[in-house]
C-alpha cells in the first residue's frame, strides 16, 4: 500500500514535521518556515465561540420511522406513509454550563433533532422538559444572564438566580420540575425530549391544527438524586457522552416513541388558558397523546467537532405542512436560533455536512460569505426574478395562515379564564409521592436558604405557598432549618 504524505494546507509536501527551520543549527526560527507558522496559525484557531446556553452536548445519527397514519392533520411528506424512514441528527445538551462543564448536573437538557427530510431540513429544536421558566423572549437574556457566571465573581451565583425567579413568578412551574426528581437525568437515553413549544400542523386540505410534541424514552425515565449526581462528577465529568457513545457503540440502540397532542385550531382561542404559553401543559385529559412514530439512533459521529460543535438547528427551518404558532417565545426564537449560528459558524453553516440536506437540493441566490460553496456557475444569476430559468417560488404556503387583529406596540398576552402562573406547579407538586415531595424540598431549600437577601426568600416562598398551601409551608420550613443551623 501506497505510503501517504502528509502535505500543507494547500496540498504541497511536507519535508520535515519534527524540526522548525532555524538559522544555523542553534538559531532562531526563519519566519519563511511556511508549515511551522500554518500549523500554529490553525491551532490558534481550532475554538469558535462556544454557545451561550446549550454549550456542552452529545450528537448521534438515526433514523425516524413512522408507525401511525397522522396524515388527516399534516401533509408532511416526511410523516405521509407508515413505514416511511427518515435520517436524523440529534444533539443532547445542558442549558447553563459551559463547554467544560460537567454532564451529570441539576438543568435543563436540550433535545434538538434534525430531520433530513426529502422536502429540506426539518429542525424540533426542544427540552426534556415540556416547560419552560419565561413567556417571553425579551425576558431570555436576562434570565439566561441570572442562571450564568457573575460577572464579578465569575461562578453561578444563588443570589442572581432565585433574585430572578423571584420576579418571574411564571417560573414556579419549571422551577418545580428543575428541582423535582427528573431535575439530573441518569443519562441522555433516560430521559423524555418534548417539543415544548406549540407548532402548527396542516393538512393536505388546508386544515390547521396546533401540537406539542413528546418523545417517551423506551428505556425507561431514570434519574439521579443530588448525592449520587456529585460522586458520578467526581469519577466521570463526561458520563452522559460516555452512555450515549458506548451505547450505541455496543450496538445498544437507544430509541423514543413520539406521540403528539393535537388541537383543532378553532379551540385556541377560548381554550382555558393560552395554549402557547410556554410555561404550562396541555392537560392529557383535554388533548389525548396520539402515537406518530419512533425515533432510533444507531451511529456516533466520526468526528465531535464536525459533527456535534457545528451543529446548528433552527426552529424556522420548517417544512411543508409544518409552521410556527403564536408562541411569543417560539417566534423569538425563530430569529435568535438562526443568528446564534451565523455568529458562530458563519453565514454558510448551512453548507457544512451536518447541516446541509441529505437528499432536498438548494437551489436559492444566497451568495459569497466566509466558507462559501454554493456560489453557482457562470450561468448562474445572483437575483430573481430573472430571465435566465433561475429558481422560482411556489406560491404554496408551508403552513396555514393564522389571522392576527388589533394596535402595534408591546402588550400583555391577552388572560384566559383559567391562566394562573401557580397552579400547574401544584397540580404537579400534588401528582408527587411523599418520597418524591420531600427531595423536591430539599432541592429547593438547599439552594434558596443560600440567598443572603431576606426578601428574595420572601419573595419566592409566596410563590410556592401560591401553588400550594403544603407546597409553600414545606419549603419554608425547610428554609427556615437550614438558614438556623
Amino acid at each position: 500500500m501506497a505510503k501517504r504524505v502528509l502535505t500543507t494546507e494547500s496540498g504541497a509536501p511536507v519535508a520535515d514535521n519534527q524540526n522548525s527551520a532555524t538559522a544555523g543549527a542553534g538559531g532562531p526560527i526563519l519566519l519563511q518556515d511556511q508549515h511551522l507558522l500554518e500549523k500554529l496559525a490553525r491551532f490558534n484557531r481550532e475554538r469558535i465561540p462556544e454557545r451561550v446556553v446549550h454549550a456542552r452536548g452529545s450528537g448521534a445519527y438515526g433514523y425516524f420511522e413512522v408507525t401511525d397514519d397522522v396524515t388527516g392533520f399534516t401533509r408532511a411528506d416526511f410523516l405521509s406513509q407508515v413505514g416511511k424512514r427518515t435520517e436524523t441528527f440529534i444533539r443532547f445538551s445542558t442549558v447553563a454550563d459551559s463547554l467544560g462543564g460537567a454532564d451529570a448536573v441539576r438543568d435543563p437538557r436540550g433535545f434538538a433533532l434534525k430531520f433530513y427530510t426529502d422536502e429540506g431540513n426539518y429542525d424540533l429544536v426542544g427540552n426534556n422538559t415540556p416547560v419552560f421558566f419565561i413567556k417571553d423572549p425579551i425576558k431570555f437574556p436576562d434570565f439566561i444572564h441570572s442562571q450564568k457566571r457573575d460577572p464579578f465573581t465569575g461562578k453561578q451565583e444563588p443570589d442572581n438566580v432565585w433574585d430572578f425567579w423571584a420576579h418571574a413568578p411564571e417560573a414556579t412551574h419549571q422551577v418545580t420540575w428543575l428541582m423535582g426528581d427528573r431535575g439530573i437525568p441518569a443519562s441522555y437515553r433516560h430521559m423524555n425530549g418534548y417539543g415544548s413549544h406549540t407548532y402548527q400542523w396542516t393538512n393536505a386540505a388546508g386544515e390547521a391544527f396546533f401540537v406539542k410534541y413528546h418523545f417517551k424514552t423506551n428505556q425507561g425515565v431514570r434519574s439521579l438524586s443530588a448525592d449520587q449526581a456529585s460522586e458520578l462528577v467526581g469519577k466521570d465529568a463526561n458520563s452522559h457522552q460516555t452512555d450515549l457513545l458506548q451505547a450505541i457503540e455496543r450496538g445498544v440502540n437507544p430509541s423514543w416513541t413520539l406521540h403528539v397532542q393535537v388541537m383543532p385550531a378553532a379551540d385556541a382561542a377560548d381554550y382555558r388558558f393560552n395554549p402557547f404559553d410556554l410555561t404550562k401543559v396541555w392537560p392529557h385529559s383535554d388533548y389525548p397523546l396520539q402515537r406518530v412514530g419512533r425515533l432510533v439512533l444507531d451511529r456516533n459521529p466520526d468526528n465531535v467537532f464536525a459533527e456535534v460543535e457545528q451543529a446548528a438547528f433552527s426552529p424556522n427551518n420548517f417544512v411543508p405542512g409544518i409552521g410556527p404558532s403564536p408562541d411569543k417565545m417560539l417566534q423569538g426564537r425563530l430569529f435568535a436560533y438562526a443568528d446564534a449560528h451565523r455568529y458562530r459558524l458563519g453565514v454558510n453553516h448551512t453548507h457544512l455536512p451536518v447541516n446541509a440536506p441529505r437528499t432536498a437540493v438548494v437551489d436559492n441566490y444566497g451568495r459569497d460569505g466566509v466558507h462559501a460553496t454554493r456560489n453557482g456557475s457562470r450561468h448562474d444569476k445572483n437575483y430573481e426574478p430573472n430571465s435566465y430559468a433561475g429558481p422560482a417560488q411556489t406560491d404554496a404556503a408551508l403552513a396555514a395562515p393564522l389571522a392576527i387583529h388589533g394596535w402595534t406596540g408591546t402588550h400583555e398576552v391577552p388572560a384566559h379564564t383559567k391562566d394562573d402562573d401557580f397552579f400547574q406547579a401544584g397540580e404537579l407538586f400534588r401528582l408527587m409521592s411523599e418520597d418524591e415531595k420531600g427531595r423536591l424540598v430539599a432541592n429547593i431549600a438547599g439552594g434558596l436558604s443560600q440567598v443572603t437577601r431576606d426578601d428574595v426568600i420572601e419573595k419566592n416562598l409566596a410563590h410556592f405557598h401560591a401553588a400550594d398551601a403544603d407546597y409553600g409551608k414545606r419549603v419554608e420550613e425547610a428554609v427556615r432549618a437550614l438558614r438556623e443551623d
